[in-house]
């Protein structure tokens, strides 16, 4: 399924915090936002997943608006993962990847046996079916994040949107769970802080400061040390992945 952002800018309490952003994910896209801290990632974000309604521009899924979707139908069709998850869950692990089934489920919310096959499937694709009779609260916090993979896979979505999915996991899960969104075949829109990681996992990159985009495309062509001087105020020395060939970087501070 494809996403385009079409000339999207947000409001909040008067100020403007997103410009008049364009971007698109074709089919089976891995897309990355990247940018410094207070860019804009995040509230583009959540306007893509009908968090927040921006103040002009659309988000279409295949050319249909998003915002003039049914709440049941934007469900299945786009899973989210925000960058922080309000309250916590008194619930048991199975519990809350079990509310990822809920745009599937009839009025009476009753679980069939296909949603039951399907949750222990998102579990073992996170490597955390071990975890299925837990309580959440008693995770740590990548236990918990890959819980909340787990129940955005449930949902058998056509689109995924991550804010920042590698929080809380350690280098070994921070390569799997790129290397098992990359291989889901899923559209994905992710924010992300690494910029290595970015590199590796996104088939292009979108660089976000001040509210808009300043540069775009595949990462080797976005990933140069002059952007990187001007945006993230890094001195930035580029190397080839050994094995991949991706563009790795080393920084430095600038003189």
């Amino acid at each position: 399924m494809r996403v385009d952002v079409e000339d999207l800018s947000v409001e909040i309490a008067g100020a403007r915090l997103v410009h008049d952003i364009t971007l698109r994910a074709g089919a089976g896209q891995v897309v990355g936002l990247v940018g410094p801290n207070g860019s804009g990632k995040s509230t583009l974000l959540r306007c893509v997943y009908r968090a927040l309604r921006p103040a002009a521009g659309r988000v279409l899924l295949d050319g249909d608006d998003l915002h003039a979707l049914t709440a049941r139908e934007g469900a299945r069709r786009l899973a989210a993962l925000p960058q922080e998850t309000a309250g916590e869950f008194g619930f048991t692990v199975d519990e809350v990847v079990a509310m990822g089934r809920l745009p599937h489920q009839s009025a009476a919310g009753r679980v069939t046996a296909t949603d039951r096959e399907r949750c222990a499937a998102a579990l073992r694709r996170v490597d955390a079916d071990h975890l299925a009779g837990r309580v959440f609260l008693t995770l740590s916090g990548g236990e918990k994040q890959r819980v909340l993979i787990a129940r955005a896979l449930a949902q058998e979505p056509k689109v995924l949107v991550l804010d920042e999915p590698t929080n809380h996991l350690d280098i070994a899960q921070q390569l799997e769970v790129l290397s098992l969104v990359r291989a889901s075949g899923l559209t994905v829109l992710a924010a992300l802080h690494d910029l290595n990681l970015a590199a590796t996992h996104c088939d292009a990159l979108y660089v976000i400061a001040g509210g808009r985009i300043v540069a775009s495309g595949p990462p080797h062509d976005v990933l140069t040390p002059g952007l990187l001087a001007e945006v993230f105020s890094v001195r930035a020395h580029r190397v080839p992945h050994p094995a991949s060939g991706a563009p790795q970087l080393l920084f430095d501070r600038l003189p």
